[in-house]
């Protein structure tokens, strides 16, 4: 009969040791907020980015990806923020390299003009950093609708970067095709699938 009493007894001093806790860790949090009445407002999610440093193959993870937005939408001063002035770019078709942001810019532009949706998926992403110089590789997906036909490649894409100022830079992107769909009719939601032959 003694165990029964301290097995209900053990609830009840867990529940008893929680209260504790929680009732310390609420106090700093009140006396915060008087100290705080005195002080101007700031940002606390800048003021966490400022304290804990990125480290670098995080930061350069995430200026691909938000080269990688900005490039869907077609926002090419956003886009600008993370290549180099002096960008060198092979594209996945047999032609010279592009160099210069202005020169990518105008072939970024003339390729916008043929697609629509066009949207790229990146996987596998594998980053190495050395210094104040970076280079990833990621698989790619790339998807959109050209003509009235849905086009679709997938291939490989290898990015050298460079950190100037704190900022990753891409200053060199290469892409290759591993193999491509043929373009096929676009279907939308709500239209009918083709007959079959």
């Amino acid at each position: 009969m003694k165990k029964v009493p301290f097995r209900r007894a053990r609830p009840l001093r867990f529940l008893a040791v929680a209260a504790l806790i929680l009732t310390a860790a609420a106090m700093p949090a009140g006396a915060q907020k008087k100290n705080k009445k005195n002080a101007p407002p700031s940002d606390s999610a800048a003021d966490a980015k400022s304290m804990l440093p990125m480290p670098d193959s995080q930061a350069v993870d995430q200026a691909i990806g938000e080269a990688l937005g900005y490039w869907q939408i077609g926002d090419t001063g956003s886009l600008h923020k993370y290549y180099a002035d002096d960008v060198v770019l092979v594209s996945v078709a047999w032609e010279q390299p592009i160099i210069g942001w202005d020169n990518f810019l105008k072939a970024y532009q003339a390729q916008r003009e043929h697609v629509t949706g066009a949207r790229m998926d990146r996987s596998n992403t594998l980053i190495k950093v050395n210094g104040n110089s970076a280079w990833a590789t990621y698989q790619f997906v790339y998807a959109a609708q050209s003509q009235g036909q849905v086009i679709q490649y997938r291939g490989h894409t290898t990015l050298i970067l460079a950190k100037q100022n704190d900022k990753w830079l891409i200053t060199l992107n290469h892409s290759s095709i591993v193999d491509s769909t043929t373009p096929q009719p676009s279907t939308f939601a709500g239209s009918d699938p083709p007959a079959k032959p």
